[in-house]
């Protein structure tokens, strides 16, 4: 039977339909674009599997163990109409052109599609770095095969992703807290964090002081210049870097001066008769940085325009679908022909012949393995737009990342930097003979090159001293002689190492080899989604459940969150897709192990006795340690109290830890005030008098409440319960009572729990307070809640004036509350929950209001509801400026129709 005529299209799948119109636009009439919108199948849980595949090989992690480690997949179920859709354009189609992205998990996207669609038509794999009409159609003059080999690498990364976290996770689960999860690189990095905290709390500070001084020909001249102490007879004066971080000096010839000493030196150098000793010039020439990667893009749109990791990529995304810069996940630095050609014309068009040079900048990838055939993130096409030309195209956060990755693209092809950079040392004898030699140096740029377009940004460091750049030098000799107008004395402290910041991370992750650039942003993300890191301003801060989870896997998972072993594992994946290891052979390894050398699975089994309360304890000071509970970190002392009274040991004395109290802030003096001024964490007020309950006052997590200790049932009252028997008579054992709910009641603002009473407790655990009901037998009640008191009818709500009133308010008063209408744009403005003053891209205030659907961040313009994980009190500035900022970063939302087609007509039935 011949076959059906095909309708001579071309049915090309990319990943997102952002690129599909534009794409289709630049391939012409014959071609059909669709949309994949990313993976179309993925590895299920466990717990979805068939029911027939559960008990086998497969049933542990979707992916048979015993059978060169075949992952089972299955099409996404949010899926499954596209694929349906894909399968239906694929039936019309002359050719498939699989045109996902070029990385390893854009080849896997293309892999998984030519595997479930089974095409019975010629396939092409098509991929390109821009989206521009020169680029679509120069992929379409280079087509090829999907490379297995990228394949296999995506494929076992994810699968050992999935055996590393679905073995490890389950003893965090049991030793440190439900929820928590353990990853491949996310565990790494969030060790890193810690490692840099430990540094910060071992760190002893260390002072010291130099001094500096104003010179001149004359006192008071304008031409002078700052000088700072380099040298005391000879020897080299000690600053920050000559000190280790236990606060001893380590460089054997340097000097220390403390305060007296650098006081009686200024003192013994106010009359002193300077003169210049050498003036040194050195030519000095600075290059441009190379074109961005993945990594450098993150790490300097974090200094320069405050952007998270996660915010640039998506902006990043959206840029490149929309053909205004190239592919955003790349460890490549280099340029394609046409785009130095165009960095090259633009430079000397905006800036002058003479600020590019004689060649063309050729820039080596540092990476080990630069993303599959990538080139730098540039401007898009041929040519490049400025940014004043995609101004009035771009949002505001898309415009200032356009403008970075154009002015530094630009300036990468430019000329180098010139200038000079003058030396100037001068000394003097103090009163008591003392000899003390000073330096000053400034560098000064006589030809910008470069520095016209762009300037680098850099991250903190330890001992930074100010920038001689600019800094301009009288014209000065040798022997010259020179007045002294002041001289002071200034003290310093050695400081600890820099916390990271995104950026530094980022820097770091890339300098070790760890996880991939690509990666990098979507790992950050995730170690503050989960707890274990929180940002202080920029910086990051580890969480003490982070330090719990990293000692835990120290101790007993030592080479998984080893940096060398983490950042030979990324080698290993790079050797796969290069074709130089089998995916499979590599899985059996790590996962069973050879020999001498134990895998994943052989570490789990052999655990033995892992001590949770060891795990999840840090010593803070002497006869103090730092516990890590369910609901939080606390102090416990290791001296048991004794009760005044009777003169027995009760329960160690406990204190809760501030949750915004940084770990290198709990020093053993913090920990002896938090523990002196903790409030009683519970308080007995005496008996119910109905029920014989002790009702007491508690501090907790939420606040302070108050509550009734239901007394456990006694071996008599237990044997006293009716027995329950089967049907063949043999008595059931014996259940476990249920346990009958406490009465509780949060405290009004007005209490806390020293002042408290028990007439007060037990009118707090009465509530809700019952006023009566309405004409139509609607019970209403008084209560208090998250926001104040409220009347409640149904589900009629309406606030009311004070927490005291809950007691006092009448049925009449609340009827007549009832009787007026209901307020809302009418009602005076209600104050927002928080305020944390200007937005810095919008400008306008940002505050937290209470809205329909729970507290939202707002700066007037942009909307954005508080993630249920983050409490109001844990809301920082930082954080609302960067919830605010992503959601900037996804765009509008975009509201689709749905036009109901018209019921198709039933052909005639056949006679």
């Amino acid at each position: 039977m011949p076959s059906k005529a095909k309708s001579g299209k071309k049915l090309v799948i990319v990943e997102s339909p952002a690129k599909s119109k534009t794409i289709a636009k630049y391939l012409g009439e014959g071609f059909v674009v669709e949309a994949s919108i990313g993976h179309i199948r993925d590895l299920p849980q466990p717990s979805d599997l068939p029911a027939e595949l559960k008990k086998t090989s497969v049933g542990k992690f979707a992916v048979d163990i015993e059978n060169d480690f075949k992952p089972y997949y299955v099409v996404s179920p949010d899926k499954k109409k596209k694929v349906a859709e894909l399968k239906a354009q694929l039936k019309d189609a002359d050719a498939l052109y699989l045109a996902t992205d070029g990385d390893r998990e854009g080849e896997a996207i293309a892999w998984h599609l030519l595997e479930v669609l089974k095409p019975k038509v010629p396939v092409y794999r098509m991929t390109f770095g821009e989206i521009t009409k020169e680029a679509i159609h120069r992929a379409m003059d280079n087509l090829r095969d999907v490379d297995t080999a990228l394949v296999d690498a995506q494929e076992t990364r994810r699968i050992l992703d999935r055996l590393y976290g679905y073995e490890i996770s389950p003893v965090l689960w049991r030793k440190v807290a439900r929820g928590l999860s353990a990853g491949r690189v996310q565990s790494v990095v969030t060790r890193m964090v810690v490692d840099r905290e430990r540094e910060r709390m071992a760190f002893k500070s260390a002072s010291y002081w130099d001094l500096t001084g104003q010179f001149g020909a004359d006192s008071g001249s304008a031409s002078s210049f700052k000088a700072k102490l380099a040298a005391v007879d000879g020897a080299k004066v000690a600053s920050g870097r000559d000190f280790n971080d236990d606060g001893v000096l380590v460089s054997a010839n340097a000097v220390h001066l403390d305060e007296q000493l650098a006081a009686s030196l200024a003192a013994g150098l106010e009359k002193a008769a300077f003169e210049v000793r050498s003036v040194d010039t050195k030519p000095y020439t600075r290059r441009p940085a190379a074109p961005f990667t993945t990594s450098t893009l993150q790490q300097e749109a974090g200094r320069k325009l405050r952007f998270s990791s996660k915010s640039t990529m998506q902006i990043a995304q959206r840029l490149y679908e929309n053909g205004y810069i190239t592919y955003m996940r790349t460890d490549s630095s280099a340029l394609s022909d046409e785009a130095v050609t165009a960095a090259r014309r633009q430079a000397s068009e905006l800036y002058g012949p003479e600020y590019i040079p004689q060649g063309a900048r050729v820039y080596a990838n540092k990476a080990a393995n630069a993303q599959e055939a990538h080139e730098a993130i540039r401007p898009a096409g041929d040519s490049f737009r400025t940014p004043a030309q995609v101004a009035g195209q771009l949002s505001g956060d898309e415009f200032r990342l356009y403008e970075l990755i154009w002015k530094r693209t630009v300036a990468s092809q430019m000329a180098d930097a010139k200038g000079s950079t003058a030396t100037i040392r001068l000394g003097a004898a103090s009163a008591d003979g003392r000899d003390a030699e000073f330096s000053a140096s400034g560098t000064v740029i006589t030809f910008p090159g470069f520095l016209a377009a762009y300037e680098e940004g850099k991250d903190e460091s330890r001992g930074d001293d100010d920038s001689d750049e600019g800094r301009r030098l009288p014209n000065v000799a040798k022997g010259d002689a020179l007045k002294a107008s002041e001289i002071v004395a200034v003290g310093h402290e050695t400081s600890p190492p820099p916390r990271y910041t995104e950026a530094s991370l980022t820097a770091e992750l890339e300098k070790r080899g760890i996880g991939r650039p690509s990666t990098y942003a979507s790992t950050i993300s995730t170690i503050q989604d989960r707890g274990y890191v929180r940002k202080q301003g920029s910086a990051l801060v580890p969480s003490w459940i982070a330090f719990s989870v990293i000692r835990l896997l120290e101790r007993h998972f030592t080479d998984y969150v080893d940096y060398e072993f983490t950042a030979d594992m990324e080698g290993d994946l790079d050797k796969i897709a290069n074709g130089q290891q089998v995916g499979a052979a590599w899985l059996k390894h790590f996962y069973y192990g050879e020999d001498s050398d134990p895998g994943l699975l052989s570490i789990v089994n052999n655990l033995g006795e892992i001590d949770a309360r060891d795990i999840n304890s840090v010593p803070i000071a002497e006869g103090i340690t730092l516990r890590v509970g369910k609901f939080g970190p606390y102090l416990e002392s290791s001296v048991p109290t004794v009760d005044a009274k009777t003169g027995e040991i009760v329960e160690s004395a406990r204190a809760n830890v501030p949750e915004d109290l940084a770990p290198d802030e709990l020093t053993p003096a913090k920990a002896v005030e938090l523990m002196e001024t903790a409030a009683p964490e519970e308080r007995v007020l005496g008996a119910d008098p109905h029920t014989g309950h002790t009702v007491v006052a508690k501090n907790g997590r939420y606040g302070a409440y108050v509550t009734e200790i239901i007394p456990e049932m006694t071996d008599e009252q237990l044997a006293a319960l009716p027995v329950e028997y089967y049907k063949n008579g043999k008595p059931k054992p014996p259940k476990k009572p249920v346990k009958a709910k406490p009465r509780t009641g949060s405290l009004f603002k007005s209490m806390t729990v020293e002042t408290v009473t028990l007439d007060d407790a037990l009118a707090l655990m009465s509530l809700p307070r019952v006023l009566g009901a309405d004409a139509e037998g609607t019970p209403i009640t008084v209560q208090n809640g998250r926001f104040g008191p409220y009347l409640k009818k149904g589900t009629d709500s309406r606030s009311i004036g004070s927490e005291e009133e809950i007691f006092t308010i009448t049925l009449e008063q609340a009827l007549e509350i009832y009787s007026q209408p209901k307020q809302r744009g009418a009602r005076a403005a209600v104050p927002p929950l928080a305020e944390f003053g200007p937005d810095p891209v919008s400008e306008k205030n940002i505050v937290v209001k209470e809205g329909r659907f729970g507290p939202y961040i707002t700066d007037g313009v942009t909307n954005i509801t508080v993630p249920r994980a983050t409490s109001l009190e844990e809301l920082t500035r930082e954080k609302a400026i960067e919830l605010l900022a992503e959601k900037r970063a996804k765009g509008p939302v975009k509201r689709t129709t749905t036009t109901r087609k018209a019921p198709a007509k039933k052909a005639a039935a056949k006679k």
